[in-house]
């Protein structure tokens, strides 16, 4: 079996505003579990950088551990990028994008990456208001690990161990609410019809912006009401745990109206209730999102759609009032005012 991504590709593709095909912006062939949700993410980036005429080269790609954290691979492979330790992503997208504003930074995690391990980063990430698009394909286990609980999961899923999680999950799209987020989104990695949009949205928007899209594990994910996946994991461990085998399983996709619902059966029987927001939906009211959000939690709903946006906030390099230009082609004379000056600084001091 090989990886490599054949290089043909049909001489009369469509190209975009700056002639590039979709060639330009894809990676190297996945290696994610055939079916995972994954994979939807990628070729949605790959999508709406392509609509947007992105160039490749003006883009840097972060993440940290994770099977999310090695989607950057698959996706943009003229860009720059950087693989981080798990958790730590945030604080290398900040001293990136400090000192080379001039890039388009996009963050790919994880539920395990940014809700456990790298919840300090992520919460600073959004109080500087960094400029990023920060994306977190959220299953609710540790896929890499062999499916442990993430601290994301439901309360009352069951794992591949047939054990209840006892915890209430963190809902990352509330928290980054909280803490003031100026842009949040939320999606299913099977509706791609709704991904594309916002993640151009998020690309386009001067600041920390979050899209926390639920992409269920094809191997390892259960959720409430998986009675079914319980009994079935319960009678089966032994054997999967000895062979470790990951069955094809087709990509599970949907589409459905805005401020409607859909029920989504997944490949263990179990059932995710999607809600997406209407047309009509305000998302400049912070305090409105938040109750929508709640009222979502307690109908055990999954809302999806821009959820908020503050479109004045002002962003890391705004608030520490840096110079336009990147801070990394900073010569010796932009920085050095001269012993004039500094014998006048020198002086104030005194």
């Amino acid at each position: 079996m090989t990886f490599v991504r054949p290089i043909f590709r049909h001489p009369e593709s469509p190209k975009n505003a700056i002639g590039y095909t979709k060639k330009h912006y894809e990676g190297a062939l996945s290696t994610l579990c055939a079916g995972c949700g994954h994979d939807s993410v990628s070729g949605a980036i790959i999508q709406a950088c392509f609509e947007m005429a992105v160039e490749p080269h003006k883009v840097a790609k972060l993440s940290g551990i994770g099977c999310s954290s090695k989607t950057p691979t698959y996706f943009l492979s003229n860009s720059h990028g950087f693989n981080s330790v798990h958790g730590r992503m945030p604080s290398v997208a900040t001293g990136a994008n400090l000192a080379n504003r001039d890039l388009m930074y996009i963050g790919i995690s994880g539920d395990g990456d940014s809700a456990s391990i790298g919840m300090g980063q992520f919460v600073h990430a959004i109080r500087r208001n960094l400029n990023v698009t920060y994306i977190i394909m959220n299953n609710g286990c540790y896929g890499l690990t062999k499916g442990q609980d993430s601290a994301t999961a439901d309360a009352g899923s069951i794992n591949k161990s047939g054990s209840a999680n006892m915890y209430q999950a963190i809902d990352m799209a509330g928290l980054a609410l909280e803490l003031g987020a100026s842009f949040i989104a939320r999606s299913f990695s099977g509706d791609k019809e709704q991904m594309i949009p916002l993640i151009k949205a998020a690309m386009s928007h001067p600041g920390f912006a979050l899209i926390d899209i639920v992409s269920p594990c094809v191997t390892f994910n259960n959720n409430p009401g998986s009675t079914k996946s319980y009994d079935y994991t319960r009678e089966h461990m032994e054997a999967t745990a000895a062979v470790d085998y990951v069955p094809y399983m087709p990509e599970i996709t949907t589409q459905y109206a805005e401020g409607g619902s859909v029920a989504v059966a997944l490949h263990d029987g179990s059932i995710i209730q999607l809600s997406k927001l209407d047309q009509d939906w305000n998302p400049l009211d912070r305090h409105s999102a938040m109750n929508r959000l709640y009222e979502a939690k307690s109908r055990s709903e999954i809302l999806t759609g821009l959820i908020y946006i503050d479109t004045n906030a002002a962003d890391l390099h705004t608030l520490l009032k840096t110079v336009k230009k990147p801070l990394n082609t900073l010569e010796k004379q932009d920085l050095c005012p001269g012993s004039a000056v500094l014998e006048g600084i020198n002086n104030s001091c005194r």
